[in-house]
């Protein structure tokens, strides 16, 4: 791998390589500040180099771009790399001749090239059964606590001591509402993601058969056992007791605004909120902390398991010196200086062991604390089956259920276990279609 220095993500942001021999086009969903971003590491890699410009193209949000990428495979214009959100990772291994697995296009460029130089739980996710990386890690994120540390103290709480265990979620929230500090003790984005898969995760419970998905297309949903069922009726009893508010579906949209407000003292979100969460939150302090777990729950807690995309190369194109372009823009991508400079920028986790220990050798951690929990949660034990993540198809849709059956129950229209019956139902039903359709 070549050595870059840091130095190359700021330089030339105004210049440009028209004299570059090759194109490599890069469709991704990194919007406002971290479209920004991305677009200087894009001048900086453009900049130390000639044989290659890499041109980054925003195509929406996640299902848009990997939408976009799919409809354009078929018309035969597709990009050599296309970003894919996790949820999308079994959808991608099953497009048969559409994909150029990293580990091989490394191998057959003859880039340096070493899987075990990235994080477990990161690269866990993008491997195959015979831990072969199949995509390249860029933006992994995993959830964590964000809790407002001036609300704690009015409500007689140690600001530096956040919640360890659901009961102490439950404890706090109860004092931070009956002592009027804030109107909520906690929200959480993401109902799928956090509180169902990484839960399940945290825990060492599994998600489905096979695995969670990684053993084969034969993999049906088990989501619905007595832990999770414990935890949705938890979530039903406290938002009706007014100790959590619902932030809506899919992402969670509301959980942000009502952190930021103080109207809700806590937040599950992403790692990668923190910038946006240092950027607003100006009238208080941050603190941040693990997910809690419950501590009568044999194993927990055991490791989160990460969000974000990871970006994959498409098969097509016609000139293979797009692909020794692509290979050596993923070695500086996952280089230290790169990595470290996108995880304190972003709050994605570094996707390697060296970008971690060079932003301890550069004293970030110390200077930002908090900085570092997520990367704690996911290396705090090493994955197991339960909870190296998952791998099912029809997985978009699938968390669309999820929602759908949660809202049921926050609706009373059903309890917590007949609301994950009917996800495991529901979902189940798409992952025979799924399977059906790719064998």
């Amino acid at each position: 791998m070549k050595k870059f220095v840091l130095a190359a993500l700021t330089v030339g942001l105004s210049s440009s390589t028209a004299f570059a021999a090759t194109q490599v086009q890069w469709w991704h969903a990194m919007g406002g500040e971290l479209g920004k971003k991305v677009d200087e590491i894009v001048a900086g890699y453009n900049a130390s180099q000639d044989e290659y410009e890499v041109v980054a193209s925003y195509k929406g949000g996640y299902a848009d771009t990997m939408n976009s990428a799919i409809a354009a495979f078929r018309a035969g214009q597709q990009p050599a790399i296309v970003q894919v959100y996790e949820v999308g990772t079994g959808t991608m291994m099953a497009a048969k001749g559409a994909i150029y697995p990293v580990y091989q296009l490394m191998k057959e460029t003859g880039e340096d090239f070493d899987p075990n130089a990235f994080l477990p739980a990161v690269v866990g996710y993008y491997t195959d059964t015979d831990g072969n990386m199949l995509s390249m890690p860029f933006n992994s994120s995993t959830p964590i606590l964000y809790y407002n540390k001036d609300v704690f103290e009015k409500a007689g709480l140690d600001p530096n001591t956040p919640p360890k265990t659901w009961a102490e979620m439950e404890e706090f929230s109860k004092k931070i509402v009956d002592s009027g500090a804030a109107d909520c003790g906690f929200t959480t984005g993401w109902v799928s993601w956090i509180q169902t898969e990484n839960f399940s995760a945290w825990h060492n419970v599994p998600l489905g058969t096979e695995e969670n998905g990684f053993g084969g297309l034969d993999a049906r949903l088990t989501m619905n056992g007595p832990v999770q069922a414990k935890h949705w009726g938890n979530m039903k009893k406290w938002a009706d007791e007014g100790l959590y508010k619902y932030a809506g579906p899919v992402g969670g949209d509301d959980a942000q605004p009502l952190f930021y407000a103080q109207t809700c003292a806590m937040m599950m979100n992403s790692s990668a909120s923190r910038a946006g969460v240092m950027a607003n939150a100006k009238d208080f302090d941050v603190g941040f902390g693990m997910l809690p777990y419950y501590d009568d729950v044999d194993g927990a807690p055991q490791n989160s398991i990460i969000g974000g995309a990871t970006l994959w190369v498409l098969q097509g194109q016609k000139d293979n010196a797009v692909y020794e372009g692509v290979a050596d823009f993923f070695s500086y991508l996952s280089s230290p200086e790169v990595q470290a400079d996108w995880h304190q920028f972003s709050g994605y986790l570094p996707i390697t062991n060296a970008a971690y220990e060079l932003g301890q050798e550069q004293g970030y951690y110390e200077a930002n604390p908090g900085a570092d929990v997520g990367i704690k949660e996911i290396t705090l034990n090493p994955p197991t089956a339960n909870s190296k993540g998952l791998r099912f198809g029809n997985y978009v849709q699938i968390r669309n259920i999820i929602d759908d059956e949660f809202e049921a129950m926050l609706n009373n229209k059903k309890d917590a276990q007949g609301a994950l019956d009917s996800v495991v139902s529901r979902g189940n039903e798409l992952l025979v279609e799924f399977q059906a359709a790719n064998q």
